[in-house]
């Protein structure tokens, strides 16, 4: 470095320089990543849709990428244990959670919590989406929505419904329910959405919203009645079942959704290579055809475009939380 270089030439190159030894193991390591085992927490209970799809996800992309992709449930809090969990993890690639609308809900919803979804992680890609089905025990006298709305208006108080436990979809899509349909149906929360399903079916809660992909089965066995679905269309493995907005809410519309998150600090050719292997993986001929069959459908977006549904997401469950007042203090 000659004398005569200007000073903030010789600033520039001396920065350069002094980086340099940072950024070239960030850049191999993304080159060659995974390079061990990279581990998807799951927030929520075995079972339920956001295990199921992390446990095929992660078969797929372990054979992929030639490294295992390891699923571990860490149940509790609403998914606050398990996410908050992720979120104090070295950002390197090998600590992922499996996350669903169940998170932005949870920014408003529950503002006291250890983190904040869109400052200590970083969007990597969706997964999919599927409807809800509303769901009766056999012994609620109401054979099609509009029976059951006038059921609940003349017993204020006095039905349940069940959910895996508070800013879940199923919480929330009944939440909405109620707003929209001006009935008083009381929220029994649940530790996992197993036990939630097993509650209807029992006749221990009235009602409940779950996703079509886990509830189709008991359905079609008689165990519960199917009254609506909560999409903008019929479910494709429901189609003689009516949508809440035809049969009697109209305008009303809930879904469950999946994607997957990253800790902040997590480098991008990393997060890159993420989102472009699993959007290889759900858009395989036998993994979109198996998950139509169940009622799921893959969602494609970069990660740009997954920020910003993620930032609408939180902006639409922001309004129901407040208008219900729901907010945890």
């Amino acid at each position: 470095m000659t004398p005569t270089m200007p000073f903030l030439a010789r600033t520039a190159v001396l920065g350069a320089l002094a980086l340099a030894p940072v950024l070239a193991p960030m850049q191999v390591a993304a080159q060659d990543y995974p390079a061990r085992t990279v581990k998807i927490v799951v927030p929520f209970g075995p079972g339920g849709p956001a295990d199921v799809f992390a446990r095929q996800l992660a078969q797929h992309m372990s054979e992929s990428l030639k490294q295992p992709f390891v699923v571990e449930n860490r149940v509790g809090g609403g998914s606050i244990i398990g996410t908050n969990e992720v979120a104090k993890s070295t950002p390197d690639g090998y600590t992922l959670l499996l996350m669903s609308n169940t998170h932005t809900v949870n920014e408003s919803l529950t503002p006291n919590k250890p983190f904040v979804l869109m400052r200590d992680f970083v969007p990597v890609t969706p997964i999919n989406y599927s409807d809800l089905v509303m769901v009766v025990h056999p012994s609620v006298p109401a054979k099609d929505l509009k029976e059951f709305i006038a059921y609940a208006k003349a017993n204020p108080g006095k039905l349940n419904y069940g959910s895996s436990g508070p800013a879940t979809p199923y919480h929330m899509a009944g939440e909405l329910f109620k707003a929209m349909s001006g009935t008083n149906i009381v929220h029994i929360p649940h530790k996992a959405s197993g036990e939630m399903r097993s509650a209807v079916i029992g006749g221990h809660v009235q009602m409940a919203f779950d996703a079509v992909t886990t509830m189709t089965a008991n359905v079609e066995a008689g165990q519960v009645r199917a009254l609506a679905t909560s999409a903008d269309k019929r479910s494709s493995v429901l189609p003689n079942i009516p949508t809440v907005a035809e049969a009697g809410v109209p305008g009303y519309e809930a879904t469950i959704w999946l994607g997957l998150m990253a800790p902040k600090g997590t480098p991008k050719a990393v997060v890159d290579k993420l989102n472009a292997e699993v959007q290889k993986v759900i858009g395989k001929p036998d993994v979109t055809a198996a998950w139509g069959k169940q009622g799921a459908l893959a969602m494609v977006m970069t990660p740009a475009q997954f920020e910003a549904h993620l930032l609408k997401d939180i902006e639409k469950w922001e309004k129901v939380v407040k208008a219900a007042n729901l907010v945890k203090q």
